[in-house]
């Protein structure tokens, strides 16, 4: 049976591993619905209670997307999703459209309350005060549960808890990603959970990583026909992570464990407030990452790891330039 995390001081208890929507209409290619549903129900089936997604992907179709697929369990689940973005990619939390895209967000998903909403990106234009002001608001009524900040760094996620306390911060963390461990401390200190996102680098350590960018469909963030930004991929990059990717898979296989599930084991042994959100379509790797909540680590195994790494990874995590105050 999976096991509980508790996110936060105000009540936010949820499944070890979650699930991340992003890629049901955003950056990984074209999606069968009926497959991906399919998948989601497993997810449920197996235990997950958390199911992220967010206004930017598919601005709303994503949430129409999860919203007709959890319909019929809704009132067990967790459903999360973001605001903050603009459709020119560009950041806007004013209260006013805060408010917007949050009514907007209740309708598209299909129900009268939210469980988490969080601030996509900090606006640097808006006062964080502001923002988790607004979001009070809509907690204070009803509609929305529980506060969260995503890619925000220690002085912001102090400021917002002051005003509303932020249950949960979600922010990039694998084997890939390191560089959020520097926030942990003031999560400790506040009582904030924190949910990794892109918890298998991007598709890095899935397994199921082609030997060549070439080979990913056009339509895929990583393909090299789709003129990917996403620098892990990229000529001279890519080949190294390769190699990385494959000395953890020997690791995994001498765990009997997939890559995958190594990644998330090890994202759960780090602390105990962290609940990863890996995304899939297909139902068969549904079940093979809520394994990974079975395998256990050990120093050793936790030494192997970083030797696999090295100093790797070979470039940035993305091109987007966060910067984290």
């Amino acid at each position: 049976m999976m096991k509980t995390r508790t996110l936060g001081r105000q009540g936010l208890t949820v499944s070890e591993v979650g699930y991340g929507a992003m890629g049901l209409v955003l950056g990984y290619g074209p999606t069968d619905e009926a497959e991906a549903t399919t998948a989601i129900t497993k997810a449920h089936e197996l235990g997950v209670t958390l199911f992220d997604t967010a206004e930017l992907y598919g601005w709303g179709e994503g949430e129409k997307f999860l919203g007709r697929a959890v319909k019929g369990f809704r009132d067990e689940i967790v459903l999360a999703t973001k605001f903050g973005f603009t459709r020119e990619y560009g950041y806007d939390s004013r209260p006013e459209h805060v408010r917007e895209v949050i009514d907007n967000s209740l309708g598209y998903l299909g129900v009268d309350h939210i469980d988490v909403v969080y601030q996509h990106r900090v606006d640097p234009n808006v006062p964080i005060e502001d923002v988790a002001g607004a979001v009070k608001e809509f907690i204070d009524a009803g509609k929305v549960s529980y506060f969260g900040l995503s890619e925000a760094g220690p002085n912001t996620i102090r400021r917002a808890h002051a005003v509303q306390p932020v249950s949960v911060v979600q922010t990039e963390y694998s084997l890939f990603t390191r560089e959020v461990e520097t926030v942990f401390p003031t999560l400790e200190e506040l009582g904030i959970g924190f949910v990794p996102y892109s918890p298998l680098a991007r598709g890095l350590l899935t397994g199921g990583l082609k030997k060549s960018t070439a080979d990913y469909d056009s339509t895929d963030s990583r393909s090299s026909g789709s003129g990917s930004r996403l620098p892990w991929w990229q000529p001279g990059n890519f080949e190294r992570n390769y190699d990385i990717v494959q000395r953890l898979t020997a690791i995994a296989e001498s765990k009997g464990a997939t890559i995958s599930q190594l990644a998330l084991a090890w994202l759960l042994a780090q602390r105990d407030y962290i609940v990863p959100i890996p995304g899939t379509r297909n139902a068969a790797r549904v079940a093979e990452n809520i394994a990974a909540t079975d395998l256990r680590l050990n120093s050793d195994d936790l030494a192997a790891i970083e030797t696999a790494i090295g100093d790797g990874p070979y470039g940035a995590r993305n091109s987007e330039g966060v910067q984290w105050d």
